[in-house]
C-alpha cells in the first residue's frame, strides 16, 4: 500500500492533466493547485506563493516549465521541499529537487507504484548502484524468509555481492502489499518498483518457466523479468534462486556505458 503524504502539493498547468492529478491525490493525499483558474495572476507567481508550504511537490508539467517555476526558490538541500516532475502521460517521474535529503527519490518511487510511471533518479549515491533484485514470493512470506533468500542469491554464482550495491527491489503488482517484502525494503532503505502483469507478460524473460506461477497469476515467472526490466539494458547475474517460498533473481546494469 502506498502511504498518503498529507503535506503534498500537486501543481498542474493544464486542465487536461486534471484526471491524473486527482488520481494522484486520491492515492497520495495532498492539495491540488490549478493555477489556470486564476488568469489574473501568473502561474509561476501562484506556485512561488505556495512553494514553502509543502514538504513534497509533484509538478505535472514539462521539465522546462518546472525549471522556470522553481527559478530562485530553492535555498538549501536540507530544507527545500522534495520536487518530482511528472509528464502528463504519466510515463516518467523525475526526481528534480531534494532527491536524497528531502525525499524526492522516494516520492518518485511512490508515484511509480501508484500509477506505473518510471522513477528517474540521478542522485549519484543511489543511481550508480548497479544491482537490482527481482523478488517473487508466496502470499504471507515473512521478512526473515525474504532476507534469507536474498542473501542466498547475493552469494550465488561464486562472486558474492553486497546488499549495499543494490539500488532497488522489483516485483509484480500482486505483491505490492506483501508485508514481509515491504518490511525488507524498509529495513534496508531500498525503494520498491512495481511492474504490472501486463508489463511482465510482454517481456517474459525467464530461463525456467514456473507452472505454479503460471497457474496462480498467468505469468511464466516473476523475479527474473522484474530484475531485467528494472535493470534496463542490464544482464542477469544470478538466475532465479528459490528458498522457502521466495524466488529471487539478481541483475546488473554495470558496464552498459561501455557499449559505445
Amino acid at each position: 500500500m502506498t502511504p498518503a503524504l498529507p503535506n503534498l502539493g500537486i501543481c498542474l498547468v493544464r486542465a487536461a492533466a486534471l484526471p491524473l492529478g486527482k488520481r494522484l491525490q486520491a492515492t497520495l493525499g495532498g492539495t491540488l493547485y490549478l493555477p489556470w483558474q486564476d488568469p489574473e495572476t501568473a502561474q509561476r507567481e501562484q506556485f512561488a506563493r505556495h512553494f514553502a508550504r509543502h514538504t513534497h511537490w509533484i509538478l505535472i508539467m514539462a521539465s522546462g516549465i518546472a525549471v522556470r517555476f522553481l527559478d530562485g526558490l530553492p535555498l538549501d538541500k536540507h530544507q527545500d521541499p522534495a520536487v518530482v516532475v511528472l509528464d502528463e502521460a504519466a510515463r516518467f517521474a523525475i526526481s528534480l529537487l531534494s532527491g536524497h535529503e528531502g525525499g524526492a527519490n522516494a516520492l518518485a518511487y511512490q508515484i511509480g507504484r501508484a500509477i506505473g510511471a518510471l522513477p528517474v533518479i540521478t542522485t549519484a549515491s543511489e543511481a550508480l548502484k548497479p544491482l537490482v533484485l527481482g523478488i517473487g514470493c508466496r502470499r504471507g512470506a515473512s521478512y526473515a524468509q525474504i532476507a534469507a533468500a536474498v542473501q542466498l542469491t547475493l552469494a550465488g554464482n561464486g562472486a558474492p555481492r553486497s546488499l549495499a550495491e543494490v539500488r532497488e527491489v522489483a516485483t509484480v503488482d500482486l505483491k505490492a502489499d506483501e508485508a514481509g517484502l515491504l518490511e525488507f525494503c524498509r529495513r534496508h532503505e531500498l525503494p520498491l518498483r512495481i511492474f504490472t502483469r501486463a508489463q511482465l507478460a510482454a517481456r517474459p524473460w525467464t530461463d525456467r518457466p514456473s507452472a505454479w506461477v503460471q497457474e496462480k497469476i498467468g505469468l511464466d515467472g516473476v523475479c527474473e523479468p522484474c530484475a531485467l526490466l528494472a535493470a534496463e539494458r542490464g544482464t542477469l547475474l544470478v538466475p532465479k534462486t528459490t528458498l522457502d517460498g521466495v524466488a529471487v533473481a539478481l541483475a546488473s546494469d554495470a558496464g552498459i556505458w561501455n557499449d559505445a
